[in-house]
């Protein structure tokens, strides 16, 4: 299992032209996962996960697959580049994570002051 299951908000990378959906989707694909599986994992509505996916597939992160015990499902497979886009997003995650830990607590607290200013604007943007 990744060290980093859950890619939230605060890495998703607009430089790579991810959003915090996008990249959640991408840290999830393992293996094939049926899209109703995805909607599940991203507690959201299957058509919801549709239009993530035909986004992530026009930019050849992902593509789909016929399930072959059941050709009515579809199954979402990440491409190699989107392999590559994940590992560099959890790469950016581990660095981040390692840059927070070197604050003090006066610092880490001003951050989770900030963030619980901002989180309301990034809810309303997911």
């Amino acid at each position: 299992m990744d060290e980093h299951p859950h890619v939230d908000e605060r890495f998703a990378d607009p430089a790579l032209g991810l959003t915090s959906t996008q990249a959640k989707v991408l840290a999830q694909l393992d293996g094939p996962l049926p899209m109703r599986a995805l909607a599940t994992l991203l507690v959201c509505d299957a058509s919801n996960v549709t239009g993530i996916v035909d986004r992530l597939e026009a930019r050849a992160l992902v593509r789909p697959e016929p399930d072959p015990s059941d050709r009515r499902v579809k199954n979402v497979v990440a491409t190699d580049e989107g392999r590559d886009v994940i590992r560099r997003v959890r790469g950016e995650m581990q660095a981040t994570s390692g840059a927070l830990d070197t604050l003090d607590a006066t610092e880490s607290a001003t951050r989770y002051e900030l963030l619980a200013r901002l989180r309301p604007g990034m809810e309303k943007n997911a």
